[in-house]
């Protein structure tokens, strides 16, 4: 192996024992880890061999991280940009409030690109507490003026149609706005990497999650008086009842996160005069976790827009089984959620 090629990997492999390490820290118990004697495999292991977990499921990736950022991609969610393309192949998505009581997909991609994901929507400043702290794309069809603005002050790296860094495709079956597609391989490609930066562990997942009691089979969660989504538990996963994925292509949740927010003006009006909300994404407030058929009451806390979501509950931190997890950022007030069973 030529000797830069070897630096690099080490690099790499340093970087992901970091975000190894982090994992262990938010995880472990009261009870500190022994310290490994010089004897020990442990202290002399190459971080090359190491097993590497996906920041965004806790899970283990034995074929290593990929060598491009992560990508955080914006989809319709209302039947006019229906079927969804690419979600069941997303490692975390993020449900949040637009104009008009609908809301709109936040969907990271790391472990896989697909070659087909949509339909690509424009971006808000509430992405901007989403991507930051991943260090990653924020990808999108466009956005107005003042967002854009922000999300650049905000030092995040942003790719759509208007800034003409970004080419989407058409769909013939579809209307504009709602016919923009990305294919996530080609650009991954494009933006693949020796130094691609790993993201740190999105929430604190381990081997010992929080246990909760209180069953929860089934329930609904309201964003406006017209938009809500409908869950239900079956055969180990979540099911969105009235999603727009592409038939069994959905992103199935081994976790769904309800965390309540707050609402503020974003500063501009869409197209049709409609005032567009911003989902403030830092300060702390109620949270929901739901897993397992289960339901747990927890807080939710981010200090600022780039410091990592975290968890509490009965002054505890709140651990996650490793796996895919939707977030539901429900405004507070107008959102709520109503079990069913």
């Amino acid at each position: 192996m030529p000797v830069s090629t070897y630096l690099r990997a080490t690099a790499r492999a340093t970087a992901a024992l970091a975000a190894l390490v982090l994992v262990a820290a938010c995880s472990s118990s009261s009870e500190p880890e022994p310290k490994p004697t010089p004897q020990s495999p442990d202290a002399s292991r190459d971080a090359a061999t190491l097993v590497r977990a996906n920041p965004f499921t806790g899970k283990a990736a034995p074929k290593g991280l990929p060598d491009h950022p992560a990508f955080l991609v914006k989809i319709e969610n209302t039947s006019a940009g229906a079927p969804q393309y690419g979600l069941s192949e997303a490692d975390m998505v993020v449900e949040e409030l637009v104009e008009g009581g609908l809301t709109r997909l936040a969907a990271f991609f790391y472990s896989q690109t697909p070659d087909k994901v949509g339909h690509v929507r424009s971006t808000r400043t509430t992405d901007i507490a989403l991507v930051k702290p991943t260090g990653g794309h924020l990808i999108a069809s466009g956005g107005a003026r003042v967002a854009i603005r922000k999300i650049k002050s905000a030092g995040v790296d942003f790719h759509s149609e208007d800034t003409r860094n970004l080419t989407l495709s058409k769909d013939p079956s579809k209307r504009a706005p709602y016919d923009r597609l990305l294919d996530l391989e080609a650009y991954a490609k494009e933006h693949t990497s020796d130094d691609a930066k790993i993201p740190p562990p999105y929430l604190s997942f381990g081997a010992t999650p929080t246990a909760a009691k209180a069953k929860a089979t089934s329930f609904d969660v309201r964003f406006s008086r017209s938009t809500a989504t409908r869950w239900r538990y079956a055969d180990g996963r979540y099911v969105r009842v009235n999603g727009h994925a592409q038939k069994g292509k959905d992103f199935a949740p081994d976790t769904v996160l309800v965390l309540f927010t707050r609402q503020a003006d974003a500063g501009y009006r869409d197209p049709a005069g409609n005032p567009v909300p911003e989902t403030v994404f830092t300060g702390k407030g109620k949270a929901v976790v739901f897993h397992g058929g289960t339901r747990l009451n927890a807080r939710w806390s981010k200090k600022s827009a780039g410091a990592p979501l975290q968890l509490a509950a009965g002054g505890k931190p709140v651990v996650l089984e490793p796996g895919k997890v939707f977030i539901e950022l429900v405004p507070q007030g107008a959102g709520g959620i109503s079990v069913r069973g």
